[in-house]
């Protein structure tokens, strides 16, 4: 806050406050402030865990959702470019390509600052940066933790940001802030996963918490000790087995051989209906989960019963999930930043677009018949397709070709065709002239 912001606060102040508890109860969160108590309280569900974006991290499903749709989404190169005459485009090389294609803001790569807004777009429904200019010219994007800032219509329809910076809240125009939103229903917010997915992530936690403490107790529920008929022990000799025993319970003391003695016998039990329903309930839970993220369960290494990790099913999976996961993200900050960040300055037949051909680079299949489908059908020349391999330039590789196995009947034959030139190039090698040929067929 600066010295003139403090001044005007100051003077506005009780004479009986100092100036640490003006800037204190400045500091301190109002009750309206949403957003920012449900970071630290969590929201409600019957398991009875706090949900919060740290706890639901900590389920491996989670992690593994967000982290995987964030690094495909930020691994993707992207550009600037105008439109041109026939539906062509020119790339752009300035100021505002430079900020979202090399470096968005002093601390972060491309990939880093889109990684970040991704992942806070899939946790959370909405993702912020502040913007950083000087004078017109946008100079940095500063990213914002999602759990610390929302949207707020004032009483005359202004948009503004409330942004809580070390317990202090602070005010943006709608102009200083880039917003990238999830779904909705409409509204200034996108929907976040975590909050209305409250009740199956706190049931996860609470099934994950379970057999933690299940596998944890070690022989506490896995057998119990028999003595002979007729045998009994008192206190002293049942704490003296307690003490024994408990040096056996336990995962950590898993392996240890033990003693018994004076006739014992030990009766291992199995693991009981309930334990082993709640077990499988695990794996549905992963099944959930994936559901609020909108990813196959396939993707982070759970295979659904009875199905494979490989084979063509897969394969139309991945397919799937690039079309229906990764390319509407793509597509979402597309069209943001074009609305508010390219519109407002004036050029409207500019935008900007992440390259989706890069999901080929590392299946080489693929590439491959792709490659060969725009070279051989006259949509990409020889040095475009050696580019996309980063192979060298060559001469006379700029050329459109086609093959002509579908050529027009009425050239068929001719002399410009593959056969005819095929069979002049045998009868020159053979040194068979023209005119002889034609003696011979009189």
């Amino acid at each position: 806050m600066s010295r003139r912001r403090n001044r005007q606060k100051f003077a506005h102040a009780p004479a009986n406050m100092t100036e640490q508890q003006i800037v204190a109860k400045d500091r301190r969160l109002m009750l309206q402030d949403g957003q920012a108590w449900a970071s630290f309280a969590g929201f409600d569900n019957h398991a009875g865990k706090t949900v919060t974006l740290n706890s639901a991290l900590q389920l491996s499903t989670v992690w593994a959702c967000i982290r995987l749709t964030a690094q495909a989404v930020s691994c993707l190169p992207a550009g600037v470019y105008d439109k041109a005459e026939h539906d062509s485009r020119e790339k752009v090389d300035d100021d505002l390509s430079d900020l979202l294609c090399e470096s968005p803001n002093e601390d972060q790569t491309p990939l880093e600052f889109w990684e970040t807004q991704v992942a806070w777009l899939l946790a959370d429904g909405n993702a912020y940066a502040e913007k950083n200019s000087i004078g017109k010219r946008l100079v940095a994007l500063q990213p914002m933790a999602s759990s610390q800032c929302s949207p707020y219509r004032k009483a005359d329809g202004t948009l503004v940001y409330r942004f809580v910076d070390r317990g202090k809240m602070e005010e943006l125009p709608r102009e200083k802030v880039f917003h990238l939103r999830g779904m909705s229903f409409g509204g200034d917010r996108g929907l976040s996963p975590i909050r209305f997915g409250a009740q199956s992530f706190g049931s996860a936690m609470a099934m994950s918490e379970t057999t933690g403490k299940m596998y944890g107790c070690g022989l506490q529920s896995t057998g119990f000790l028999k003595m002979p008929p007729g045998v009994k022990l008192d206190k002293e000799q049942r704490d003296q087995l307690q003490d024994i025993m408990s040096k056996f319970a336990g995962s950590s003391n898993a392996g240890k051989l033990m003693v018994l003695e004076g006739g014992m016998d030990f009766t291992p039990l199995a693991l009981a209906p309930v334990d082993a329903q709640m077990l499988e309930s695990l794996r549905f839970s992963v099944e959930e989960l994936c559901r609020w993220f909108g990813m196959p369960p396939i993707i982070i290494g759970h295979a659904a019963q009875g199905q494979t990790m490989w084979g063509t099913g897969v394969e139309a999976i991945l397919t799937a999930w690039s079309t229906l996961g990764i390319d509407p993200v793509c597509d979402r900050i597309e069209a943001r930043v074009k609305k508010d960040l390219i519109r407002p300055t004036g050029n409207r037949r500019r935008y900007f677009e992440f390259n989706r051909e890069a999901l080929l680079q590392m299946d080489s299949d693929a590439k491959a018949k792709f490659l060969s489908a725009m070279t051989q059908n006259g949509l990409m020349t020889r040095n475009e397709g050696r580019g996309k391999l980063n192979l060298p330039w060559k001469e006379g590789g700029d050329a459109l070709t086609a093959q002509t196995n579908l050529a027009p009947l009425d050239q068929l034959g001719g002399a410009g065709s593959e056969g005819a030139q095929a069979r002049a190039a045998i009868r020159s090698w053979l040194g068979i002239k023209e005119q002889d040929l034609s003696h011979e067929q009189a």
